[in-house]
């Protein structure tokens, strides 16, 4: 099985990268080959037992994305992307590599695969933006899609093009709209939703974070370990169980920020939940508004996808992963 990791430079890319190799398969086949693409070089999991190439360049660009599937890889993950609030500063660079290195993947895929039998299985990653207020107390599965950023429509237009090109025979897409990923490892990045990680890596490392909204705050939210559960499951569940409609609503876990604290304060103490500081910020509290709080996601875990029951699992995850079991 050939893989292709578009992204794999990035915290959840490199994270399945580590995983596959570790496992040295998916669903049940051997991986002989994986390449990893990003727009800054990506590095090659330690251990693995298959070839691992690492490739960079500008997704978008003329030609590129043919040269990514030249070799018609069996299995593509498409995870890049410009993250939130860098979509919503720069417009022109969010559609771009959101919009247009998308299409220009999909394209490539159709036409590098045509006559084939067997179509690649595209895992795209979505996300929870694709929806925009006023919502219900909880967004159900097939809620309409209005999103109030930018970011959010270059992603619900990803759903629709990965739905028609799968209608079409053109591929096998399945898009998973991923809760916001907490706690990220790291150094903090654009994403708006940034602050739900700093407010509990930075203390758990024994530094200071900002915290720019309110603590009645909600959000959704899954571990790092669970979107790479996401990705694998995504990779090899039975399309024909899917159906239709392609992209779903992953798993995940409603949480205040008040909620996130007191379960940082569980794990870690008063010391560390002490390293917050409140500094309201009003571009961010604008943008965050805007997003959903609470979903009642019922396809994706009767398809089973699983994530976190609670956000103290989530705050032990990443210590146990990220900081050696050890809280500074």
């Amino acid at each position: 099985m050939k893989i292709l990791i578009i992204g794999g430079a990035g915290m959840v890319g490199r994270k399945l990268a580590e995983r596959l190799a570790a496992d040295g398969q998916l669903g049940g086949t051997a991986i002989s080959q994986m390449t990893m693409y990003d727009v800054v070089a990506p590095t090659a999991p330690a251990g693995a037992k298959f070839a691992v190439k690492t490739l960079t360049g500008d997704l978008p660009a003329p030609g590129e994305t043919d040269k990514l599937v030249a070799d018609k890889p069996d299995v593509i993950f498409h995870l890049a992307a410009i993250v939130s609030g860098e979509a919503e500063l720069e417009f022109d660079k969010g559609y771009r590599i959101n919009l247009v290195g998308t299409q220009n993947l999909l394209e490539s895929v159709r036409h590098t695969y045509d006559g084939a039998v067997k179509k690649p299985r595209v895992v795209f990653t979505s996300s929870i933006a694709v929806f925009g207020a006023p919502f219900p107390e909880k967004i159900y599965d097939e809620f309409h899609h209005t999103p109030l950023t930018s970011y959010g429509t270059q992603k619900a237009i990803g759903e629709l093009l990965l739905a028609d090109y799968t209608r079409k025979g053109m591929l096998d897409g399945i898009g998973i709209r991923l809760p916001t990923i907490c706690v990220r490892p790291g150094k903090p990045n654009k994403a708006a939703s940034g602050f739900f990680s700093n407010i509990c890596r930075e203390p758990l490392a024994g530094q200071e974070a900002v915290l720019p909204v309110s603590d009645d705050v909600m959000h959704w939210h899954a571990s790092p370990r669970a979107a790479v559960g996401f990705l694998m499951h995504a990779a090899t569940i039975d399309g024909e169980k899917v159906g239709p409609r392609r992209n779903l609503t992953m798993p995940g876990l409603a949480a205040t920020i008040g909620e996130q604290i007191e379960a940082l304060r569980k794990v870690g103490g008063e010391k560390v939940v002490k390293r917050i500081r409140r500094e309201p910020d009003p571009f961010i509290q604008k943008i965050v508004a805007g997003w959903p709080r609470n979903f009642d996601a019922k396809r994706a875990p009767a398809l089973g996808f699983k994530a976190e029951s609670s956000f103290e699992e989530i705050v032990r995850i990443h210590v146990e992963d990220e900081l050696g079991g050890k809280i500074a």
